[in-house]
């Protein structure tokens, strides 16, 4: 396999011990890197951060954890995303890092810079029949409108109880195949727009 020199981030949009988003997007992760991609595994629990509030960022200034994370956010050419749906929506905290990483640090810094310009796919998990999937286009809405170019395709793996095993990873064969021509096409659609 040709190197990429595309350099991704992917995070899932859940914290819970055992997330099958987490468990899907280990399995877009897989076939990015044997695609030649650089991928940074970022783990929300490890930056947490209070709710977004204007307030708090004109007293105190961004939040530790999302100087860090916007900094890991601007060195990356592209995004891997997989979030819960959460009552017709993408997950609360998947929005709180959306926003204040979008925030300007220095007034020659233009809002969402580390969004601008980069690529995401989008894929979510859930023990339900639609995938995720409502909340996908909610976040592909949001995403779209701060600048970052969504991949076409979304995946929603859906039932994905029946497809994990006891230690959370995803066995199916036939979901690991579709996951990972996924994430395949996302690298050399990526590595077009950023080169």
């Amino acid at each position: 396999m040709a190197k990429s020199d595309l350099k991704v981030v992917a995070f899932a949009g859940s914290t819970r011990e055992g997330s099958y988003n987490q468990s899907v997007l280990d399995a877009v992760v897989d076939a990015l890197v044997e695609a030649g991609a650089e991928v940074e595994r970022v783990r929300l629990a490890e930056f947490t951060m209070p709710l977004f509030d204007q307030d708090l960022e004109g007293a105190e200034g961004l939040p530790e954890n999302a100087r860090k994370l916007k900094r890991i956010f601007d060195k990356a050419d592209a995004f891997v995303i997989a979030s819960p749906e959460y009552n017709s929506a993408f997950t609360p905290l998947t929005k709180n890092v959306i926003d204040w990483c979008s925030r300007a640090e220095s007034e020659d810094e233009e809002p969402c810079a580390v969004y601008q310009g980069k690529t995401v796919l989008l894929v979510s998990a859930s023990p339900g029949p639609g995938g995720g999937i409502r909340g996908l286009y909610a976040l592909r809405s949001i995403l779209q409108n701060i600048g970052v170019t969504v991949y076409p395709e979304m995946r929603a793996v859906r039932s994905v109880f029946q497809l994990v095993d006891d230690r959370g990873v995803l066995t199916d064969d036939e979901e690991l195949g579709k996951l990972g021509e996924l994430g395949r096409a996302f690298v050399t659609f990526a590595d077009k727009l950023a080169g």
